[in-house]
């Protein structure tokens, strides 16, 4: 049933989806998601299709039990309204976000295109999202009711567009005092390319008073230890990972995500004349495989298994998915290849990395 209702998605996106506005697409697919899932017996229905529900897929991480190590990278759930239902399509995990303390309607349209030859995403959303107070009220609402299927909730935050770079602790510190009652985890992302100086958060002297603000207002705000992640740019110099990683050992952070969008545009097979229509911001998907295992690579013999490493990044198939945690990741996140395969490709990949793994059981000497 998966395979064939992804060999439908994929004609359906090559010759509808890709005629419609992105952004437009996305919402409406997200909202027929949503849709379906309030329909009595729903979720128990698109969970038989969707979900993976094998044992040997469970991981504990960060102190949190994940049902698969497989999670919904930030982006697709800008403002917590669909946690529930995007588990129902087989993911353990939505990291929601980025949402920054302040709402802001994010850069001018169209902010969204895609690079169908490279399997690609170039996005420059800017944070667009409904503010931290708005966020925190849904989660509120969401943990209000003990959920039947409980999906672990990642929260993404960062920087208001409008605060200056002098305060930018605060202002991460005003969206952790609001949202970290409600997260499993919270992430700090100062590598998105599309908020002007945010990457330059990343040097460890103007990031570390920012963690340090987070974490303080995160703990106490909810009255626990919130696990705490930095997200990382692909575009950092080896240099520059080994400092962060370093800052996040000494700073006793829980983990780092890496990898974000990066600036490159190298290595596309799209026509130039197409990558230069799609204009600047983050490009996501398959381009980024080859950096995200490197800089994972790089951070796992650096931190020796010191901190939780969460992959991101050109993630498309089980193969990739059993490269990343045997490179030392504990936990990997997937955003691009859930939009070009449709909402059979987790449970698909899933299916797929739990065979594999029974295959290697099998294969063990005794």
């Amino acid at each position: 049933m998966v395979a064939g209702s992804g060999r439908t998605y994929r004609t359906v996106y090559r010759h509808l989806l890709t005629r419609v506005d992105p952004e437009v697409a996305h919402r409406w697919a997200f909202a027929g998601m949503r849709a379906a899932s309030r329909v009595p017996v729903a979720p128990h229905v698109l969970r038989r299709a969707f979900v993976e529900p094998d044992p040997r897929l469970r991981t504990r991480v960060l102190g949190i039990d994940f049902p698969t190590p497989l999670g919904l990278a930030a982006g697709f759930d800008k403002n917590a309204t669909g946690i529930s239902a995007l588990g129902n399509f087989g993911f353990s995990c939505v990291e929601i976000g980025t949402v920054t303390a302040r709402p802001q309607p994010g850069n001018p349209k169209p902010r969204l295109h895609r690079l169908v030859a490279d399997r690609a995403v170039v996005n420059r959303m800017g944070f667009n999202n409904a503010g931290a107070e708005v966020v925190a009220r849904r989660l509120r609402q969401l943990r209000a009711v003990p959920p039947v299927h409980p999906v672990v909730i990642g929260v993404n935050i960062g920087k208001s567009k409008v605060v200056a770079e002098a305060d930018a602790a605060q202002d991460y510190a005003t969206s952790a005092r609001l949202l970290a009652p409600y997260a499993d985890y919270l992430v700090v992302n100062v590598s998105s390319p599309n908020t002007p100086g945010l990457r330059d958060l990343q040097a460890v002297e103007k990031l570390r008073p920012v963690l340090r603000a987070v974490r303080e207002a995160a703990d106490g705000a909810a009255h626990r230890h919130v696990p705490l992640l930095v997200k990382i740019a692909p575009d950092l110099s080896d240099e520059d990972v080994d400092a962060v990683a370093d800052l996040a050992v000494e700073e006793e952070l829980d983990g780092i995500v890496a990898t974000n969008t990066t600036i490159s545009r190298a290595g596309l097979r799209s026509p130039a004349a197409l990558v230069a229509a799609a204009g600047g911001g983050g490009l996501s998907g398959a381009p980024l495989k080859e950096r995200s295992l490197e800089v994972l690579h790089r951070l796992a013999a650096r931190t020796r298994g010191s901190l939780v490493l969460v992959s991101v990044g050109g993630i498309e198939t089980a193969q990739d998915i059993a490269e990343r945690l045997d490179a030392g990741a504990s936990l990997v996140q997937a955003y691009t290849a859930f939009i070009y395969e449709g909402p059979g490709w987790a449970r698909r990949v899933l299916g797929e990395l739990a065979a594999s793994r029974s295959r290697r059981e099998t294969d063990r000497p005794s």
